[in-house]
């Protein structure tokens, strides 16, 4: 509602400038024709013998019996009325106005003729859309020419005042514009921040309640097997002891990684981790971290198919990120499948003269366009109604996504939602 008001008010300003910069413009040259009429009636006013008194031979009797030359048109050219006007357009400060002119002659009430015009005159009058003013070029009162001289009229045509008017403030239309465009800026900034902060706010809040879950089991479980073990009957069994201290240690060790996952995501996003880099094969890491995942597939009757085609696979990279690269978007393949539905995953890889290409394929839960569009957003998980019904930070695609980039590569996800999901990266070849 402010802006809509500010920039109402800046167009009825804007308006109100332009009708009184046209009433200005109009009362300046009105005022400058008057004064230019006035000033012709008073040489008008003067009688003017045109030349015959310096011709030798004629007498001064001879002369007087000359009519003498009243009329503005026989004394001036046209030329020399243009000029005079100009001089006026200069003194008022408007000499950038086009005009034209036109001296009318009327006897008897009657209008005689156009007797001197410049070269446009007729036109730019006739023009509906053109401006005109006129004013009677009357010899003063007592002087010979008052009864003596044909009745004279000077006319002033300039184009649409508007149009005009409009280029003299262009600048500030521009000027105006600007600031308007600077606030619908501010606006949307602001607006698009406060958005930003409430999605923050939620991915925190998504974020502290898995973290807060990820952590409450394998602490209620070390929890279990520490009371387990102060029970005197455990304490006689060694057996039972070894197990129990197995299950604190797994548990700690899988706290340990939640902490370390998500300190490397810190570093990560704040580049500070050094990369390894060396020639690396890729089919040999995909061959190492697809036969830990071979176990987990059988498990829920699912199946891998791999087909490495790719004639180079020969990159530049850390050989612990890519690894993690791969096995973070196979865990989310098999974690991510439809529950009665075992899952197949399709990974392949190609090449090209510059770039090594690899695709993984699932028939899992899929995505929709919206989450497709912000599943590589830090913290960022997809909801499924019961937000822990799997586990993890929303890191996973975060972390992969800045692998990604730091191999000066790039990655793009596809989906359907309930058919499953495709990531394809592509990687530049090392250089032989």
């Amino acid at each position: 509602i402010s802006l809509v008001g500010i920039i109402y008010i800046q167009i009825s300003w804007l308006k109100n400038m332009v009708e009184l910069k046209k009433d200005g413009v109009a009362d300046k040259i009105n005022n400058l024709t008057k004064k230019v009429a006035e000033e012709l009636a008073q040489l008008k006013s003067v009688s003017a013998v045109t030349g015959m008194g310096n011709t030798p031979g004629v007498t001064d009797d001879f002369v007087l019996d000359i009519p003498r030359t009243y009329s503005i048109s026989q004394r001036f050219t046209s030329q020399e009325l243009y000029d005079r006007i100009h001089d006026h357009f200069e003194k008022e400060r408007i000499a950038d106005i086009p005009f034209q002119f036109g001296i009318i002659t009327y006897k008897n009430d009657e209008i005689s003729q156009l007797e001197r015009s410049s070269g446009q005159f007729r036109e730019w009058y006739e023009d509906v859309n053109n401006y005109s003013w006129t004013h009677a070029i009357i010899p003063q009162t007592g002087s010979p020419a008052e009864n003596l001289s044909a009745e004279e009229f000077l006319t002033v045509v300039v184009p649409n005042i508007s149009d005009i008017v409009y280029r003299t403030m262009r600048p500030r239309f521009a000027i105006a514009t600007l600031f308007t465009l600077i606030i619908f800026a501010a606006f949307y900034l602001t607006v698009n921040t406060m958005l930003r902060q409430k999605k923050m706010s939620e991915i925190k809040n998504d974020f502290i309640n898995n973290m807060t879950h990820e952590f409450k089991t394998p602490i209620a479980t070390i929890s279990l097997a520490v009371d387990a073990i102060r029970n005197e009957k455990v304490q006689r069994d060694a057996e039972k002891l070894v197990y129990f201290s197995s299950i604190i240690k797994e548990e700690n060790q899988r706290m340990n990684r939640q902490v370390e996952t998500i300190l490397k995501s810190a570093l990560m996003d704040r580049q500070e981790v050094q990369l390894n880099l060396k020639h690396l094969h890729v089919h040999q890491i995909i061959n190492d971290v697809t036969d830990n995942f071979i176990l987990r597939l059988q498990e829920k009757q699912g199946s891998l198919e791999t087909n490495l085609s790719a004639d180079n696979d020969v990159i530049e990279g850390d050989e612990v990120h890519i690894s993690n690269l791969v096995t973070n978007l196979m865990d989310n393949a098999v974690k991510y499948s439809r529950e009665n539905v075992p899952p197949r995953i399709s990974l392949t890889t190609a090449s090209t003269a510059k770039k090594f290409i690899l695709k993984i394929e699932d028939n899992g839960i899929g995505m929709t366009r919206e989450t497709v569009k912000r599943i590589f957003e830090k913290f960022y998980r997809a909801h499924t109604g019961n937000i822990h019904n799997v586990k993890g930070f929303g890191l996973g695609l975060s972390y992969v996504k800045t692998v990604v980039e730091a191999h000066n590569g790039n990655i793009r996800a596809e989906s359907t939602l309930g058919k499953g999901s495709c990531f394809t990266i592509e990687f530049p070849l090392a250089s032989s």
